[in-house]
């Protein structure tokens, strides 16, 4: 029997989900690749693995999807690691650069940026980080945010701007699969899951990605939300509704 493949983030918000997966009986089941999230969901897209951890904006545009667990990636609230920063206030931001790891980021940015912040920014890629750059602001995911908040005058915590606006838990990856596969290995995945997200101290002392391991702790415990349950699935309910609104929006222009 072939294994399942599975993509999974190389962020620190997954080290219990890896933990979990590589210490219990499905390691022998499932290939494990790690990537940044905006690959996993173009490998779950091509058909080159079966199973991701992918952004939630890319979920409805793949042919078949499943979403397969009850845990994710998700926030009440700040999230710490999807962010904004500048030297400027809000209201004086004129370009925002965009973070290409994640397109769930991204539309989250643009959503709060013309729905909450009321203001029309220019969305351009970002290369590099410019310091100097006036009425700028720099959407960064992912570990590199740990940095950054040194760096900037001001930070703003996209998962609780979110909050602010719409009162509900932000989602921002959930384990998907683009076709149908088998319940009792589902269950095996899920228990896997299950047993990392249980032991986060003990993940966290296997690895950190080079984040202090306090730190890793502190964010596990007040950042960082596993549960996928009715409120995430309301408030990613809201999110793609607001999602296609600003897709359509950049359509028209």
């Amino acid at each position: 029997m072939s294994k399942v493949r599975v993509s999974a983030i190389s962020y620190l918000n997954t080290i219990p989900f890896i933990y979990g997966l590589q210490n219990s009986s499905i390691i022998s089941k499932i290939d494990i690749t790690f990537d940044v999230p905006s690959t996993c969901a173009q490998r779950l897209h091509n058909n080159t693995t079966d199973i991701g951890i992918v952004p939630v904006a890319v979920i409805p545009s793949l042919p078949e999807y499943h979403i397969i667990s009850n845990f994710c990636i998700g926030a009440i609230g700040k999230v710490r690691t999807v962010a904004l920063f500048s030297n400027s206030n809000i209201d004086q931001i004129k370009t925002i650069y965009l973070d290409n790891d994640s397109r769930t980021s991204a539309l989250l940015v643009q959503i709060l940026a013309h729905k909450y912040w009321k203001i029309t920014p220019e969305f351009k890629p970002l290369d590099i980080l410019k310091h100097d750059e006036e009425n700028a602001g720099f959407m960064l995911i992912g570990d590199k945010v740990f940095d950054a908040e040194k760096q900037f005058k001001y930070s703003f915590d996209l998962s609780e701007e979110w909050y602010k606006f719409k009162k509900m838990p932000f989602v921002f990856a959930t384990w998907t699969a683009n076709k149908k596969l088998d319940e009792q290995f589902l269950h095996e995945f899920n228990a896997a899951l299950a047993f990392g997200i249980n032991n986060i101290h003990d993940a966290v002392k296997h690895q950190s990605n080079g984040i202090d391991k306090k730190t890793a702790i502190e964010y596990f415990e007040k950042n960082i939300s596993f549960d996928f349950d009715s409120l995430k699935r309301q408030g990613l309910t809201e999110f793609w509704n607001l999602a296609l609104e600003e897709i359509k929006r950049d359509r028209v222009r």
